[in-house]
């Protein structure tokens, strides 16, 4: 069994809408094993948004091209556009409380990526956390000055989740348990 780290961000926590995230994980039959409200401070949320030259290099780069397809003149490094972005999540995720869970099931992080739905809440599908409960677009986000607003963080891979799950999680937080619907799912 694979496990996979969802934060509801401070636009779902202010928006109410934990328990209908929450419910879409657990409908689809991942397993909810860690579940806090908590408020990040900066540290933490620097500690799960890393330092990572490759991650803060992707970042640059993938906000590089979007703006090359829109025509807007980019005069940052891709390493600049990185870490400008990078910390504009650490005070976006540390502005107010969110809700970390630890969910459990096979391929969990592909399950919850698929329904988080793709980053930019307009271009998800409809079924999706994030294209049922988001209308935020990248150019509102830019033209803000803030990262995008997507309801969830989920982890995008299992080595990932390995990493952002002791961010937020001690062991004795993740929780054994067997549904009593596992002997149908698994």
């Amino acid at each position: 069994m694979e496990k996979a780290l969802v934060l509801i961000k401070p636009d779902g926590v202010e928006r109410a809408v934990i328990g209908k995230v929450i419910a879409k994980f657990e409908e689809t039959g991942l397993k909810v094993v860690g579940l806090k409200m908590i408020k990040a401070s900066e540290k933490q949320a620097g500690s799960h948004y890393a330092d990572d030259k490759e991650w803060l290099l992707s970042v640059g780069k993938k906000a590089r091209q979007s703006n090359i397809e829109k025509g807007i003149p980019t005069t940052e490094s891709e390493m600049e556009i990185g870490l400008r972005i990078r910390s504009l999540l650490i005070k976006e995720l540390s502005k107010s409380p969110i809700v970390a869970m630890v969910l459990e099931g096979n391929a969990a992080n592909d399950v919850a990526r698929k329904l988080a739905g793709s980053t930019e809440p307009r271009k998800a599908d409809p079924s999706t956390i994030r294209g049922s409960l988001s209308i935020d677009t990248y150019g509102a986000a830019d033209s803000g000055k803030r990262p995008i607003r997507n309801v969830v963080h989920v982890s995008e891979n299992k080595e990932a989740a390995e990493k952002e799950i002791k961010v937020w999680f001690s062991e004795s937080e993740i929780n054994k348990y067997k549904r009593c619907d596992e002997d149908i799912l698994y």
